[in-house]
């Protein structure tokens, strides 16, 4: 693999990075860095294969706010939820890693265990993780040749909702 460095910079042609991009992100990130750890990674590939069979069985996930009746029959966290949540897959071709689980509350406000219903004395709020990732980037002075390296940065993704009191102005 050859590498161009421009101060620091290293730089990799497209057939480069599809033959071997853990090792060229593994160079950015080091050999320390797991995104497994990160939940958004993980159910990348679990939503994909739900998804598969979904379509198997011709069915569309729920994405308006249910009753607490209907949440309560849930397995998981995010459906048993007062502040219910389901995920979808954003995808970034220009980012490392390209997929990853992002939340998106389901009602604007927290359901009332005593009525069943949306109260709007609660809110519905997103939480966060920030997480590492690498932005493929043109390198610069590449020579005519198509380069590219990579810039870490850290980018907040939705991981799950959760009840919150109004923010009054």
């Amino acid at each position: 693999m050859q590498r161009i460095s421009h101060a620091h910079q290293y730089c990799f042609s497209e057939q480069e990075l599809a033959e071997s991009s853990e090792k060229v992100v593994q160079h950015f990130v080091g050999h320390r860095m797991d995104w497994k750890y990160y939940s958004s990674v993980q159910l990348v590939t679990e939503m994909e294969n739900i998804e598969k069979r979904r379509k198997r069985r011709k069915r569309t996930p729920n994405s308006s706010c249910p009753n607490y009746e209907t949440i309560s029959q849930g397995n998981d966290t995010n459906e048993r939820s007062i502040s219910p949540w389901r995920y979808r897959i954003d995808v970034n071709e220009n980012r490392y890693p390209q997929k990853l689980a992002f939340a998106q509350c389901l009602c604007d406000h927290c359901i009332s265990t005593s009525t069943g219903r949306e109260t709007q004395s609660l809110n519905s709020v997103l939480l966060e993780q920030n997480i590492p990732v690498l932005y493929k980037e043109p390198c610069p002075r590449a020579d005519g040749n198509k380069k590219f390296t990579f810039r870490m940065d850290y980018l907040a993704v939705p991981v799950a909702c959760t009840c919150a009191l109004p923010m009054y102005v």
